[in-house]
């Protein structure tokens, strides 16, 4: 999400960052610049104008063009901008007696697959959630939330076949409720177009009944410029309280994000970036600014990565690290642990500097298919072999890439990287100038650099 934005802006702000001295013209080359990186992000036309003119109002201040670092203060001021814009902090769910959120939106955002993610993460939170389909147009949405109910363990209401009544069926709904031991009740309601004045009006009647404390609107973050037009009829028929973007995997512009908030003053609460039903996490405004001027974030890094390895074989890995024992089948372990928080370039590009990173990188350096041929030759190995790869020669090379499909340069490739590894693994000096590299210092690659070529090398 955000990519093509982010590159622009660090282009625009690495040329003003390098100039001496700063005008009030080399801010308004930049701004213009900016305005056209948000506009071709999809940001809608009269958020990005307004945008813009709150910057420059800052950024053009004598207090700034004349300081020790203006290219540095601006950089903050934008900053400071599109935080507030995104929404300036994050805003938690209201989750008070009677705890009730309705998912609402257009046909095809993801209402389905958000409310059971969003239900698998209360109740990891120690929450008790229920779901209810009130899908009536769509049969196979009724099936699909009842079997992602049954996958997470939560209990799911499902109206009776062909009802059609959707009042009705949400009393029906409440009544049920009451016989289960819960603390949130989640809703998913049907698909709604754009300009389908009926079903707006069945939403809204469905409010009324309900009142939920939550009303949240699931948007495709890849709608663009639409983004407005539909939050705000939304926003106008329901009141929501909030915005769930889904497949921020799959965007790399991101200008619904910027434009719902600011069109709707409502805030981003969740964010989806994966099919799976653990890629759901809470939106931080002033985390997303960094992730977009290429600052990183490494707190949520951190949380994706506590939320799914195992601690205690993080440590001992760690540990076999520290004291150059590391094997093929430390190897491996790791290489399920980093299979298990998902795609691995969505993980790295929370680090600091990655953007710059990625640009040295082969195409293939992040894909899915090479780990699993690597991971084939690694189980084609006998447990002496993986222990001490040294002795894996000649015969014992031909005997691991027929068993695991692959070719004899694929083995000598990945023996010779890992044997690269280990030994920086073993030097303190190359250890901290990988940490370097990783940490920022994307002009000296040093010898991330090279592994990360190594690993994705097409074959």
């Amino acid at each position: 999400m955000f990519q093509s934005l982010a590159d622009s802006l660090d282009k625009t702000f690495r040329n003003l960052r390098g100039v001496g001295k700063i005008s009030e013209s080399n801010v308004t080359d930049a701004l213009r610049e900016i305005r056209l990186a948000l506009l071709e992000a999809d940001v809608e036309f009269s958020i990005a104008r307004d945008f813009i003119n709150r910057i420059k109002e800052k950024a053009v201040g004598v207090d700034v063009l004349k300081s020790i670092k203006p290219g540095e203060q601006i950089v903050k001021i934008f900053h400071d901008e599109l935080a507030e814009l995104l929404g300036g902090d994050n805003t938690p769910l209201d989750l008070n007696p009677p705890a009730r959120i309705l998912l609402c939106g257009l046909n095809g955002a993801g209402k389905t697959t958000t409310s059971a993610k969003l239900a698998y993460r209360l109740k990891k939170e120690g929450r008790r959630p229920v779901l209810i389909a009130l899908d009536l147009y769509r049969p196979a949405a009724i099936d699909q939330l009842a079997t992602l109910a049954k996958q997470i363990d939560v209990p799911c209401f499902t109206p009776s076949a062909n009802e059609k009544n959707l009042v009705k069926v949400a009393k029906e709904a409440l009544a049920w409720v009451e016989t289960q031991d819960h603390t949130v009740v989640i809703f998913d309601t049907a698909g709604r177009q754009e300009l389908d004045e009926a079903l707006i009006v069945e939403l809204k009647e469905l409010c009324q009944f309900l009142k939920p404390k939550e009303i949240l609107l699931v948007a495709d973050s890849a709608s663009g410029q639409q983004a407005v037009s539909v939050a705000t009829r939304f926003h106008e028929a329901v009141g929501i309280s909030g915005i769930i973007l889904t497949k921020l995997d799959g965007d790399a512009r991101g200008g619904a994000a910027l434009s719902m908030r600011a069109a709707t003053g409502k805030p981003i609460k969740y964010i989806g970036e994966g099919e799976k039903i653990d890629q759901l996490g809470e939106f931080h405004p002033v985390r997303m600014a960094d992730r977009i001027l290429g600052m990183g974030d490494i707190v949520g890094m951190v949380e994706q990565v506590a939320d799914k390895i195992n601690e205690a074989d993080a440590m001992r890995s760690a540990q076999r690290m520290a004291e150059g024992k590391f094997d093929f089948t430390d190897f491996l372990d790791q290489m399920k642990m980093i299979q298990n928080m998902g795609p691995l370039e969505g993980l790295l590009g929370l680090l600091p500097g990655f953007s710059k990173i990625k640009k040295q990188l082969p195409a293939n350096a992040f894909d899915g298919k090479k780990m699993k041929r690597t991971e084939a030759i690694v189980l084609s190995m006998t447990k002496d072999e993986r222990r001490r790869p040294e002795i894996i020669r000649g015969s014992r090379r031909k005997r691991i890439a027929e068993g695991s499909g692959t070719n004899m340069k694929e083995v000598n490739d990945l023996l010779k990287q890992f044997g690269q590894m280990r030994e920086m693994m073993r030097s303190p000096n190359k250890m901290r100038g990988m940490m370097k590299a990783m940490s920022g210092g994307a002009e000296d690659m040093g010898d991330l650099g090279n592994m990360m070529r190594g690993f994705g090398k097409k074959k």
